[in-house]
């Protein structure tokens, strides 16, 4: 039985709301989904502000109840995106704008673009508190970049990466476009105390 109805429009924020299984989802859009230990590569050069930002945020999150996902999207993850830019000079689009069908639309949180030497994305979906829903979703943005018109020739990229944060948890989601698998992990990451992981996981994937 499909679990979506061709008559309908569909946003990246409903299927959130739907509380649909991602595995579900992802074969509704001709891909499958495996949940593993995913071990995503980690950039392995210097991070120079690293500890830096780690204390920082030990800093200042005492003080700041995170209790709506605008006090996590202000206090963690602008401050893990602008050192992201930092360490790759990646475009960052915030609230970014896509349509492939009209099962495959809506804004991306964050998209993450390296234009040299050739185009990386990273997709990343801000959620208050459901990580599992919020996956769902990020499967259905993924999909949707897979499939964009303007996103180069998958030879360029074999493996889009993208990542749900409540901000102190990450759990990082990988796609490759040539088998149309999605591998889910099923390990997550805490921030401050894993934020060297994280962005070695986050620079890796815009700087291969």
């Amino acid at each position: 039985m499909a679990l979506l109805d061709a008559t309908q429009n569909y946003t990246f924020s409903r299927y959130f709301e739907m509380n649909l299984e991602a595995g579900e989802l992802a074969a509704e859009f001709g891909y499958s989904l495996v949940r593993k230990n995913l071990q995503l590569p980690k950039f392995q050069g210097t991070l120079d502000r690293i500890q830096e930002l780690s204390d920082r945020l030990e800093e200042v999150l005492p003080y700041v109840p995170l209790t709506s996902e605008l006090a996590r999207r202000e206090i963690i993850i602008a401050r893990v995106m602008s050192e992201l830019i930092h360490y790759t000079q990646a475009e960052l689009r915030i609230e970014y704008p896509i349509k492939v069908s009209n099962w495959l639309q809506g804004s991306l949180d964050y998209l993450l673009r390296l234009q040299q030497p050739s185009t990386q994305f990273v997709v990343i979906e801000a959620k208050y508190e459901d990580l599992t829903r919020g996956f769902t979703q990020l499967v259905a943005e993924l999909a949707a970049i897979d499939q964009w018109e303007k996103t180069p020739d998958r030879s360029i990229q074999s493996h889009l990466i993208g990542a749900v944060t409540t901000g102190t948890s990450w759990q990082f989601g990988r796609l490759d476009r040539s088998t149309k698998i999605f591998e889910q992990s099923i390990n997550s990451y805490r921030v401050p105390e894993d934020i060297d992981a994280v962005m070695r996981i986050l620079v890796a994937a815009l700087k291969p």
